[in-house]
Parts: structure tokens; sequence; C-alpha cells
């Protein structure tokens, strides 16, 4: 079983909810506590973090039943804690796991505050290390963005629903959410160890409770493949969760857009993790500025490749996407419109074995983009003119390889891979509705990239999600959808041959 580091306060480590699985590391760093002279029981300072290891390796309460928790203490008994503190325990966990190479981990960071570049390079720096680092969203009923470490995208970050799936609630408070969240797990009255006595339990509510069935899901996983790397863990994750539960009726326009609506579930004990599977989500970026000069930029995680690239404005005034590199890694680039409030970039950030993604340029405005040649798929289509555009590039077969199809005056990128096995096919739906056109893949294909084309509606954005496509227009001309789907097929088993 893949062993968890809790970065957190105190553990009651006696508990037979958690006796004999958690270790207490002669880590400490915790700043002065405050009115330093008030005596505070044991219990009380063990509290969070005995909740906690009970949801991640409970006898009865655990998600990750036997895995090991190893605590490193950076908070204090009001629950306070430092960036130096938090560096530090980063430090150590990251020594550690360098000095035994074979162990996977998983590293719970059940703790918030403001945003820090520091906090969230050493976050970078643990996941480069191997470890699947996992962190609350905090609950201040707030974008997730604004605080650390849950703003690192190398970060599992994890926002709180209630028993309903509903956004977690607390006072004037309640989960964070955002483009930063990657999704959401049960943290509202959550029943676990309580410190109060070795057979107590208690219920406490909080996005640390979610992150911590978050970190016991993905030591599961990571026992089952434990060369599995942190982004295919999210990846799996993001999987096997249950996918439009939540309301988001609540958040404002960005928020309901860029907040993912998925919440993490157990893996079936038969396939924790999908063998060969091509396994794929959208990555928003934050809004760009409202200047017909400011551009939005999406980046996928390291491990990931970039099989598509969309642009999306609510009010429709963008004039498309494009794609850049940068460090040796594809950038995806959306551009406002004139008159446009601002636009998103969404990148589709795909995992597989043996994955390799590249981008080809259309030689000029109104030529189509082409793979260079039949071992490289059609993944997805960008889009770019000086003018807004009404119409996305479109993939089309034919010729030598396979191409984006442009209108004078646009030019394109072709996303191309090449993986073992891979296979895409295109599939269009056109419909009359007023507002969207929907396009989903069959079953075993996922959706790697979207296009819009339409006969004089403006198109606000195609965006992939979950199997198929979210397509917004403005205006009453008809539009088509065009989805590409893709899968890795298995290798044939030969068959059995006679004696």
């Amino acid at each position: 079983m893949a062993e968890v580091y809790l970065m957190d306060g105190s553990v009651q480590s006696s508990h037979r909810e958690v006796e004999g699985r958690v270790l207490i590391t002669d880590f400490n760093n915790v700043p002065e506590e405050d009115g330093v002279r008030v005596h505070r029981q044991a219990s009380q300072c063990d509290g969070h973090g005995t909740h906690l290891a009970g949801v991640v390796t409970g006898s009865d309460s655990g998600v990750a039943r036997g895995a090991g928790v190893n605590l490193v203490r950076v908070l204090n008994c009001q629950g306070k804690g430092t960036v130096s503190g938090a560096l530090a325990g980063l430090e150590f966990i990251r020594a550690t796991l360098l000095a035994r190479p074979v162990d996977v981990a998983v590293v719970l960071l059940p703790f918030i505050g403001g945003f820090s570049r520091s906090l969230n390079a050493a976050c970078r720096e643990t996941v480069a290390r191997g470890a699947a680092v996992v962190a609350a969203a905090g609950n201040y009923r707030e974008d997730a963005c604004l605080y650390s470490p849950a703003s690192e995208p190398e970060v599992i970050t994890v926002g709180a629903v209630n028993s309903e799936d509903q956004l977690m609630s607390q006072g004037a408070g309640g989960t964070n959410f955002g483009r930063c969240v990657d999704l959401f797990a049960p943290g509202d009255d959550i029943v676990s160890a309580s410190s109060d006595c070795s057979t107590c339990f208690t219920s406490q509510s909080g996005t640390s409770q979610a992150a911590a069935h978050a970190a016991g899901i993905a030591a599961v996983i990571l026992s089952s493949n434990q060369i599995a790397s942190p982004v295919q863990v999210l990846q799996v994750m993001l999987h096997y969760s249950v996918s439009n539960t939540i309301n988001f009726l609540s958040l404002s326009e960005t928020h309901r857009l860029t907040t993912p609506n998925l919440v993490a579930a157990m893996p079936p004990a038969n396939n924790p993790t999908p063998s060969g599977e091509l396994l794929c989500r959208s990555v928003w970026s934050e809004r760009s500025g409202l200047s017909s000069a400011d551009t939005a930029v999406s980046r996928c995680c390291v491990g990931e490749e970039m099989m598509g690239c969309s642009s999306y404005a609510p009010d429709g005034a963008r004039v498309g996407e494009t794609l850049t590199e940068s460090n040796g890694r594809m950038e995806c680039v959306a551009y406002n419109g004139l008159t446009g409030n601002g636009v998103f970039a969404v990148a589709r950030c795909c995992v597989v074995g043996g994955l390799q993604c590249r981008a080809h340029a259309s030689p000029g405005p109104g030529r189509d983009a082409q793979c260079a040649g039949p071992q490289h798929h059609l993944t997805g289509c960008t889009s770019w003119s000086v003018a807004e555009i009404s119409s996305d590039s479109r993939p089309h077969r034919g010729g030598a390889g396979r191409s984006c199809s442009v209108k004078d005056g646009v030019t394109s990128h072709a996303v191309c891979c090449h993986a073992p096995s891979l296979q895409c096919r295109l599939l269009e739906t056109t419909s009359s509705d007023k507002d969207q056109v929907e396009v989903s893949c069959p079953s075993g294909w996922t959706v790697t990239d979207c296009s819009a084309v339409s006969k004089g509606s403006a198109v606000v954005g195609s965006v992939p999600e979950g199997s198929g496509c979210r397509i917004r227009r403005v205006g009453d001309a008809e539009a088509a959808g065009v989805a590409v789907c893709c899968r890795v097929t298995p290798p044939e088993t030969p068959a059995p041959t006679p004696n």
C-alpha cells in the first residue's frame, strides 16, 4: 500500500482506528501559539490530524484501509503554520523519498494560506520527485486560485461537497471553487476518529476532509500501479469521478464555466488503474483582459500531451486560438475579440503510454494545416484570424495526410499525435437549437477536440467536456458540431494453437 505523508499538527497514534499505521516522524517545525500561557489538552492538538488520519486509513472510516500515514508536523495546536515551516516539511519529505526511491507516496496538505510562489514551487518539486500531492481547496467560498498550495497546477486540489453532492457550506463560508480545483470529494459532516479518547469518533467538515478522501483514493490507485505518475493518478481519479451532479447556479458565470463538475469516487476493485486507456481532461485558463491585444494561456501538466486547443468567449467576441511552444511544451493561446469582454483558453490534456503530439501550422491564411503522415492522427484543430471568427477550423480527411480546413483569412494549426494502437474518428451533429450543439463520442472513445461550423451565428466556443463537446453560439442560424473521438485499442491476444 502507498505511504501517505500528512502535513498537519499532531495525531493520536494509539487510537484504535489508526493504531499501528501512523508513524510520528521526528520533523517538527511549528510556530509559537498565541496566548502561550493557556494550557491546552492533548486532544485539542490532535483533533484535526487524528480525524484526517482516520479518513485516510481508519479501520472503519478509512478510504485506503491499511495505508501507512507519516505525520510531518507543521501546524501548532491552533492549526496555524508558516510558509517556511511548510517548505521545510516538503524538503524533509523529498529527502525521505530520495533515500527510499522504491516507495510510492501521497503527500496530503490539509491547509491553505495566501498565494505563495515559493510554496507552489516546492509542491511542484515534490511532484517532480514522483509524489502525488493532494491539497485542500480552502473553506472561504472564494476562488481557490487566490490561495496556496491550492493554486499550484501540479497539485491535485480538492473541494468539498455535502452528502447530496452539492457544494459544502459552512455559515458564511464554504468550499472554494474555480479552475484551480481539480475535483470535489465528501467533506461535510464526515465521521472519523476523535482524539477525545482511543475509541471515540466525531464528525468534522471542511476541504481538509475532502482532501483526505482524495488522498486515500490516490493511495489505492498507486498501490495497484506503483509506476503511475502523479498526473496519471489525477487522470484516473477524474476518469472514475461522478460527473454533473453539482448545481453551480450560486457561482458567477466565470466560475460556472471553469469549475469541474466532478465528485471523486472509489475506482472499482477489479480495475483501479485502467491499463492502456486514453484519459483526457480539459484545462481552463484564467479569463483574459478586455483589450483586443489580451490573450489567455492554458498548459498541460508535466507528463501530459496536448491533443487539442480551444477558445471560449462568453459574449462570442473572439479571434480564435493558436498553439505556441515554450520550453519544449505546447501552450494553448486564446485571443480576445476587438469588442470582447475576455476570452478563455482550454487545453485538452491527455495521457496514455507512448503518446507524442506535435503541432503543424498552415502554410498561410486560408490554407489547410496538415499532419505529416499516416502514422500521426489528427486530434485537434485551431483557428485564428485578424477578424472575429464565426466558425472554427474543422478537421477533414483527405490527400496524403489528415488536415484542418479553414476559411479565407484564417490561420490554423493541426495537432497530430502518435501512440501505439491509437485510432481517431470524426463525429458531426447539426442542430437548429438556439443556444448550443452537443456531440458525444461513443462508449470507449474519448473526445480530444471540438469544432463548430456556423452558417452565420457567432460561435461562443467549442469545448471538450467529458465524453463530448459543449458548443455554444449566439444567433438563429444553423450550426454543426464536429468532435474528434480517439481511443487506444488493446493488442489482440493471439489465439491458442492446438498441440
